[in-house]
Order: structure tokens, then sequence, then C-alpha cells
């Protein structure tokens, strides 16, 4: 309590200060605040339309692009520097520009009063713009909102193009590659024509083929044998002359007993080469026996002949001799069989160990070329949805704009608040002069009571002489007392007054 009075008493010894250093700050202050130029906010409002009914019919078909999150990035990078500079350059506040510092000055003031505020939720959104000149901010405002239309709709079209642009290109370098594959299937075909695989076999498979049918055409050719060498039998068993030529023919005899013999010799001849080559033993001594009897028999058939002058004009002899030249004509021809297929498969077992490889280059070149004609197709099916989903971007049912509330600027200011800001000074100017005179108490103190002397000094007080005023110093300070008042009340008016006719004044 004591410091508080003490803080009193400094104050009223130099309140003359305080009433006049507050009326400067307040004046001053005042001015300052007169002087400020209104803020007229314009503002405009957007509603962004996302949902269309194109957009659930046309699934499956194409490939749509999320327009939530494209206008979120529209409305994240509109208060950028391009947009800014372009929005300075619509307004004509680029030709006021001296110098370049001026217009970083100017686009970095810009972009911080610019405000842009709204939810995707919403999908409304507000532009906002505050400046003294009501024209400028409207117009400022207006050319917010025409870039944020037009980018939202030059984007979709500009990204759709790009995709078209790069399929497009991409089909070039798949067209190349594929004429580059076939040349180079071409190519190798003609110089691997002789290795490579047909019908759809491999080398082992095409060998082991050949191989069957080179075992197939030799059994063919030993089973025309043993019909021919049958055939043969049959003649010589006959008791008559062959048709073609007497000395010729064969010379047989009609024992039984003999023919039986040749014939089971014969069969089991057969049966023994089916299993053994002609070098067996048991073969060859069939054969010598046969051959021993046939001999045997042709003597017979000599000594026979002459007592059948008809034997060459038999018609059963005439077939079997006709049977004779078929069967050896299908022997020839069995044999050139077995011959070429033996060549082939001498072949193909030279080529061995240059087919697989061949084989593994042509499939590597296959699997190459059918990659590069899976994408080819794959990106002209593409093509075509990327085309039609840049269309459907860029119909204005997908994405449209509604202008809620156009571009407009109150005819009230925005700001600033004077009011507030007049009262904000006279606070000031109160507290400056309060401040003031503690500072000159504390530069030039003095002794207000005997506690306080005594305090300081550290020394007895003995007593204190009271101050006797005179009746004229009495009226003197009492005078200057309510001097101080009415200057303080003069204080307390001047700023009602402010407040007062700042409410009035029209804007």
């Amino acid at each position: 309590m004591t410091v508080f009075l003490t803080f009193l008493k400094a104050i009223g010894k130099y309140r003359w200060y305080a009433v006049a250093i507050a009326w400067v700050v307040a004046i001053a202050g005042w001015v300052v605040v007169y002087r400020m130029p209104n803020d007229y906010q314009a503002s405009a409002r957007v509603y962004v339309e996302t949902q269309s009914i194109l957009k659930p019919l046309m699934a499956g078909m194409t490939t749509t692009l999320d327009v939530e999150q494209q206008v979120s990035f529209m409305r994240r990078t509109l208060i950028s520097r391009p947009n800014v500079e372009r929005v300075l350059r619509m307004v004509d506040l680029d030709i006021k520009v001296k110098s370049p510092k001026d217009s970083e000055k100017l686009i970095d003031d810009l972009m911080a009063q610019i405000k842009m505020t709204g939810t995707d939720h919403d999908d409304i959104y507000t532009i906002s713009y505050s400046n003294p000149n009501p024209v400028l901010g409207k117009n400022i405002v207006q050319a917010l909102l025409t870039i944020f239309v037009e980018g939202s709709y030059g984007n979709k079209k500009q990204d759709s193009e790009k995709a078209v642009q790069f399929i497009d290109d991409q089909i070039k370098m798949y067209e190349e590659k594929l004429a580059t594959g076939e040349n180079a299937l071409k190519e190798f075909k003609i110089r691997n024509m002789s290795m490579l695989p047909h019908g759809g076999t491999d080398y082992s498979a095409g060998y082991s083929e050949l191989s069957d049918k080179l075992n197939q055409a030799k059994l063919e050719l030993l089973e025309s044998e043993q019909a021919r060498n049958a055939i043969k039998r049959q003649i010589s068993g006959e008791d008559m002359a062959p048709v073609t030529d007497a000395t010729d023919a064969p010379q047989t005899s009609s024992d039984p007993e003999l023919d039986s013999r040749i014939s089971a010799l014969q069969k089991q001849l057969d049966s023994l080469r089916l299993q053994y080559t002609d070098e067996y033993p048991d073969i060859v001594a069939a054969k010598h026996l046969i051959g021993q009897l046939e001999a045997r028999k042709k003597e017979l058939g000599k000594k026979a002949r002459a007592s059948d002058p008809g034997l060459n004009y038999s018609p059963m002899l005439q077939q079997m001799n006709v049977a004779l030249s078929v069967e050896e004509a299908r022997m020839a021809s069995l044999k050139a069989r077995v011959g070429e297929y033996g060549s082939r498969l001498a072949r193909m077992r030279a080529q061995s160990n240059l087919a697989p490889e061949v084989e593994a280059q042509l499939a590597q070149l296959n699997r190459d070329y059918s990659v590069n004609k899976d994408n080819y197709e794959k990106l002209v099916s593409r093509r075509g949805a990327a085309k039609l989903s840049g269309d459907l971007s860029s119909a204005t049912d997908m994405l449209s704009f509604r202008v809620v509330d156009p571009p407009t600027v109150p005819s009230q200011p925005a700001g600033p608040n004077r009011i507030r800001l007049y009262s904000m000074v006279f606070a000031g100017a109160l507290l400056t002069g309060l401040g003031v005179t503690l500072l000159m108490s504390q530069i030039r103190p003095t002794f207000l009571s005997q506690t306080i002397l005594r305090d300081v000094s550290g020394l007895p007080v003995l007593g204190s002489i009271d101050m006797y005023w005179t009746d004229p110093q009495v009226i003197n300070r009492r005078r200057r007392l309510y001097a101080f008042g009415v200057a303080l009340a003069t204080l307390f008016t001047a700023y009602g007054g402010v407040v007062v006719w700042t409410v009035l004044r029209p804007a």
C-alpha cells in the first residue's frame, strides 16, 4: 500500500508531463489511424459439382479421373506464384511495376492477402481479397475465379492429351520393335531352314519320329521280301514252266513230300528272321538246307519238263508272275524309302549339337516377338480407352462449376476497425503518460515522507517542518488542480468525440 501511495504521489508531482505526453501521443495516433485507408473485401463463392450420372454408366469402359482430388489440388495451388503473376496481367497491375523488386513485392503481398477457404466435403469454396480500391479487389477476385475454373478444365484436357500422346509414342516404338522382330525371325528361318522344327515338333521329337519311320520302313521291306520269296516258292512248286522263257523258268516237281519239307523250312526261316539277323547260325543252316531241297526239286522239274508242253500257258502261273513283279516293285520302293529315311536320320544325327541351340534361339525370338505383340495390342486397346476418358473428363457434366455468389464488394469497408484502433491509441497514450512520469520520478527522486528518508539514509530523523501555504498559494494550487482535471477530462472527451464521429461518419 505504501508503494502504491508513493507511486501516486510521484505521478502527482509530474502530472502535467503525463497529461501533455498523453495528449501528444493520442493526437498523433488518432491522426495516423484516421489517415489509414479503408480496406474493402471482395469475395466470391463457387460450388464444384463432382458427381455425375456418366461416371457409373461409363465404369469399366474407360478410366475416369478422380475429380475430387483434382479440384482439391487446384484449390491448394490456386494461390501460387504463376497464378498470381497471371492475375497481375489480367488486371493490368503489371504495367505499374517499375522494377523486378517491386514486382516481387507486389506478388508477395497478393499471395499473403488472397484467401481461399472451403472443404472438400462441402464442395463450396470462397475466394476473398482485401484492397483499398474496391474495383481492383473485385477484378482480382474475378480473375482468380476464372483461373480456378479454367485451370480445372484445362488440366483435365492437358492430362488427357498427354496420356494419348504417350500411348501413341509407345505404339510407334512397339511397331518398330515388331518390324525388327519379324525381320529377325525371317532371316533366322532362312538361315536355319533345315534345322527348324516342323509340324509343332522339336528336334528330339522329330528325330524319334524319323527313327520310327525308318524302322517301320525296314519292317515293311522285310515283309515284302518274305512275300516275294513266298511267291517264288509257289512258282517253283508248280509243275509247269514259267510264262516268260523256258530256259529261265524254275524247274519244279510235283513231289508232295519235297514241297512240304521246303514249306516247313521256309516258315521256320521266316520266324527266325523276325527275331535275328541273316548271320544267325540257325538261319544260315535253314537257308542252306532249303537251297539243297530246291536244287533237288529243280532237277526233278527238268526231267518232267518235256512231259508237260502246256506248262508255259498255265493261268495260275501267269497270275503268280504278275504278283511277283508287283512285289518286286514294292520292294524297290521300300528300299528307296529306307535309304531316304536313313540319310535324313544321318543328317539329323550330324546336326544333333547345333539343332538344340537353333531351337533355343528360335524360342527366344518367338518369345520376344510375342511379348512385344501382346504389349502392342494392349496399347492399341488402351489408346481408345484413353481418348474416351479424355472426352468423358472434358464433358461439363463430369465436373461443373456453379457460382453461388459472384465477385462482389460490400459498400461498407471491412477494415480497418478504427474504433478499436482509436481505443488502443487512447489506452496507449494514458499508459505512455503514466510511464513517463514514473520514469521521471525515478530519474529525479524526492523524499515524500520521513519514513522514506530514514530508510534511504539510515539516519534517524529528529523532526519535520510542515509546509505552510498562504491563501494565494492555496488558490493557485486549487486552480492548477482544476486545470489538470479539465485537461484530463478534455482528453477523455476528445476520445469519446472521436469514437462518436467515427460511428456517425459515412464510409
